[in-house]
């Protein structure tokens, strides 16, 4: 078994030793596991330079991962099933997503080992054993408390470092006079020369938009230190400082490229270990787990579509790992996370060669749930996992996927209470962004939760989960984003994009990457309050009290305010009386036009979401928290009506 041993940090109770329901308390053990990995074994042969990482005395290459495991204390009440948790950006996810929990914002001086959050417990009283694994060896070094990855260098065959080109997007919210080369204070890759004539910097004002380039003697690597510009092979400094909003690229030869394929066997073998390991390998559910999921969000979701991609779902033994797959608001991209000079950070579709296969078909078994927001239409990839390259046709998956779309919904959970303004996910340099709208408000971790329960239905019982349900373009329901502009047109608050970036084929052998024609791009049609008709919809968005979308503008305050706001949604409330939105000259109707109180309203919620419940897309458990949320939403835009 290629994990050597499980070194124990600390061992302590979940949430003070908080019973969850007949599984009772669990504990949480964190620390690290040792990996020496067998770069021979057939089913390692595609990790990208494993051949040439420095080998330890056994003909093996080693690396180590920080893990957290949540367990019951009595192991004898656990489920029998490990959800793995790929941390995003060293931040774990799954508990935050299944269990409506908090996540905490980590920084310099946070607690090396922060507590964690249970929320309502949903996983724990249903008996799941999480395990969060760290598969990033980039993560921003002077961050505390995320789970990293220990990688070592690849070599050459004369023992020197390796260089090559590498290609990095920086953009701020505020002016500022230089840019750490890398996305959200990741460890940059360092200039292999800070005189490089050849390294070139551009900037847009859109994604396709035309690069301008800057010239050469402008900027140099280098940072602003106390007033004075000191060489960094770390840093671009421009004189007069980089403007708020603009998307600066730069290509530049980079030198020192460790092994950052490591990042998934570290995952693949961490579930291997605690399904198949004994109690002499130091695995603490020896003998217990029998099922393995795993769950990622965003640049996780999409390294589990790489693992799939690359066939990553077997150990060095032969057997296989996962059972189920769970890629949540991944969109139609892979990610650089199996290249030399990968950015495992990077999430761009126009700085990415990672555009294809879209269509990501699991082999030996493996089921997979592909599940989108509505912004990764808008941000112009999600569809090409259900049509051709082209948009013009629609593609069924394989028998072994479900894909679904949650509808009116941005990438992450929504921002509550309503606000216009927000941290970047994942970003430990204090910036805050603000959106042209307030952004989306909807929850959607309920979906997930019927999500978990139905794939784990497929692997152990064989029941079929629910059908997919995304736009369609045999159904009418995925249109071309420009077709929606017709229906917002009509409010005038409303700002709708209109430039639509879509994402391109590109050729990446000179760069900037020179462009070539574009995908074809779709979106859910709208009905004429602005929101979704295709996907899995919450009952508080099929009983409206406002139109929820997938895309938003950047506010003028941040720059850029033609661009996307990366990763959000917008929140537009219905007026609430028809005096009202005359006033305002808005045709859609009023709140006290569509709803005469508060308890009709949330009886009307409950109902659609009991036939969610029918369709199996929502668990009955779930249809008061439905409630829940939809009465926090008529308190925020209808009070009005009953005070």
């Amino acid at each position: 078994m290629p994990l050597t041993r499980f070194e124990l940090v600390l061992r302590r109770p979940l949430a003070d030793s908080r019973a969850f329901g007949d599984v009772g308390p669990y504990e949480e053990l964190r620390g690290r596991i040792r990996l020496a990995v067998d770069p021979d074994n057939p089913v390692n042969r595609g990790v990208t330079d494993l051949a040439l990482a420095p080998r330890a005395p056994s003909g093996r290459v080693e690396c180590a991962a920080d893990v957290s495991i949540l367990l019951p204390v009595d192991r004898a009440r656990a489920s029998g099933r490990v959800l793995l948790d790929v941390v995003n950006r060293g931040n774990a996810v799954a508990v935050p997503n299944f269990n409506h929990a908090g996540r905490p914002t980590l920084g310099p001086t946070s607690a090396p080992n922060p507590p964690v959050d249970p929320g309502d417990g949903w996983l724990m009283r249903r008996g799941w054993t999480v395990v969060s694994c760290g598969w990033q060896c980039d993560l921003p070094p002077e961050v505390r408390g995320l789970l990293r990855l220990e990688a070592p260098e690849a070599l050459g065959a004369d023992g020197r470092r390796l260089t090559g080109r590498i290609y990095v997007q920086l953009q701020a919210p505020i002016d500022v006079p230089d840019f750490l080369v890398s996305d959200r204070g990741h460890e940059p890759y360092e200039a292999a020369d800070l005189d490089e004539a050849d390294a070139v910097l551009v900037v847009r004002d859109q994604p396709d938009g035309e690069p301008e380039v800057i010239p050469r003697r402008r900027w140099r690597f280098a940072r602003l230190d106390h007033g004075r510009v000191v060489p960094d092979p770390r840093h671009i400094y421009m004189e007069g400082g980089f403007t708020k909003g603009r998307l600066y690229q730069v290509g530049y030869t980079a030198i020192g490229a460790r092994v950052i394929g490591l990042g998934m066997i570290a995952l693949r073998d961490c579930v291997a270990w605690l399904r198949y390991g004994t109690a002499g390998d130091g695995n603490p559910a020896a003998g217990i787990l029998r099922h393995a999921y795993a769950y990622g969000r965003s640049q996780t979701g999409r390294v589990l579509r790489t693992m799939i991609h690359l066939g990553l779902n077997v150990d060095e033994a032969g057997q296989g790992v996962l059972d189920g797959i769970i890629a949540n608001v991944a969109g139609g991209m892979l990610g650089e996370f199996n290249d030399r000079f990968g950015q495992n950070s990077k999430d761009r579709a126009a700085m990415m060669d990672h555009l294809e296969p879209q269509h990501v078909e699991p082999r030996g078994g493996l089921k997979v749930f592909y599940t989108n927001s509505s912004f990764e239409y808008h941000r112009g990839d999600a569809s090409l996992i259900h049509t051709d390259a082209s948009g013009t046709r629609d593609v069924e998956p394989g028998p072994d996927v479900r894909v679904y779309h949650f509808t009116g919904t941005e990438h992450g959970l929504g921002v509550w209470p309503p606000s216009d303004s927000a941290p970047p996910a994942a970003d430990p340099r204090g910036w805050r962004e603000r959106s042209q709208h307030l952004r989306g408000v909807v929850n959607y971790g309920r979906l997930l939760r019927a999500c978990l329960v139905n794939l784990d239905r497929w692997v152990t019982e064989g029941a079929p989960p629910p059908p997919s349900r995304h736009p369609r373009l045999g159904e009418g329901t995925a249109v071309d984003p420009a077709e929606l502009g017709k229906a917002f047109d009509r409010v005038p608050s409303v700002r709708y994009p209109r430039h639509h970036p879509r994402p391109q084929r590109q050729d990446f052998t000179t760069l900037p990457p020179r462009p070539g024609p574009a995908y074809g791009t779709r979106v859910s049609a709208v009905d004429d309050d602005g929101n979704e008709r295709a996907g899995v919809m919450l009952p508080e968005l099929a009983v409206p009290l406002a139109t929820h979308t997938g895309w938003n503008l950047r506010h003028p305050d941040i720059g850029g305010a033609d661009q996307l706001l990366y990763f959000a949604g917008a929140v537009l409330p219905f007026a609430p009386t028809r005096a009202e939105r005359e006033r305002a000259g808005d045709p859609r109707p009023s709140i006290a036009e569509r709803y005469r109180s508060r308890e009709e309203y949330l009886a009307r919620v409950r109902d659609a979401a009991r036939a969610l419940v029918t369709a199996r897309y929502l668990l009955d458990e779930d249809v008061e928290t439905s409630i829940m949320f939809a009465a926090r939403m008529w308190d925020e835009w209808g009070q009005a009506l009953t005070s």
